[in-house]
């Protein structure tokens, strides 16, 4: 129960925290950053690490200078890269295999397995893509299409260009609005609404295959 309290504290409190994380470690904050995006996408255990939150105030702090704004998007960058190669790697090598009553099993159980194949059948490769703006979605998917045995060649083209936008977009976003007044004042807020806006789709979606059904 503490975990997750600290966990929420820390996502809802993401400028505070990574402010304090910048001056107390200085430099060594870029290896923490990439690692906490590492771990969220490429350890499908950890779908719940603070991802967009992350880069819309990393964008923030860059534009007051106390982040380096283009060594910010490549560590981001890279760590997303990475971390989604792992992903697949993982779901390739163990995919299906997994036993239902082991933690990884009851972590990527059946239904939330399921609810990532289907839109990963419904978009094909786009998904890899449009699933980095969906947060849980977004751990999820690069582990479905290495079990799907998507070949890889295919896979680090969506996975490369799924990266970039996510972390482009993320990061300007704080970089030309994390620090307006109303923004900075209500930033909980900002990153509560950020979080809702980005598993809107994935609600509507369950939504409606239920109602359709």
């Amino acid at each position: 129960m503490d975990f997750v309290k600290g966990l929420i504290d820390f996502i809802m409190h993401i400028d505070v925290h990574l402010t304090e994380i910048v001056s107390q470690y200085h430099g060594w904050a870029y290896g923490i950053v990439f690692l906490i995006i590492f771990i969220e996408t490429g350890v499908v255990i950890m779908p719940f690490l603070p991802g967009d939150s992350l880069l819309f105030a990393s964008g923030a702090l860059a534009s007051l200078g106390a982040l380096n704004l283009w060594i910010s998007i490549i560590i981001f960058f890279v760590a997303a890269v990475i971390g989604d190669s792992l992903n697949y790697e993982i779901g390739h090598k163990i995919g299906k295999s997994i036993p239902e009553n082991s933690f990884l099993g009851r972590v990527v159980n059946k239904e939330r397995m399921q609810k990532a194949q289907d839109f990963f059948n419904k978009y094909g490769g786009k998904t890899i893509v449009i699933a980095r703006f969906m947060p849980l979605i977004r751990t999820f998917i690069p582990f479905i299409a290495g079990a799907s045995k998507m070949h890889y060649r295919y896979f680090i083209i969506y996975n490369v260009a799924g990266a970039l936008l996510w972390v482009l977009v993320g990061v300007f976003s704080g970089y030309f609005f994390g620090n307006i007044p109303f923004v900075r004042n209500n930033f909980s807020t900002v990153i509560l609404a950020i979080v809702v806006v980005s598993v809107l789709p994935a609600i509507v979606g369950m939504l409606r295959a239920k109602f359709k059904k």
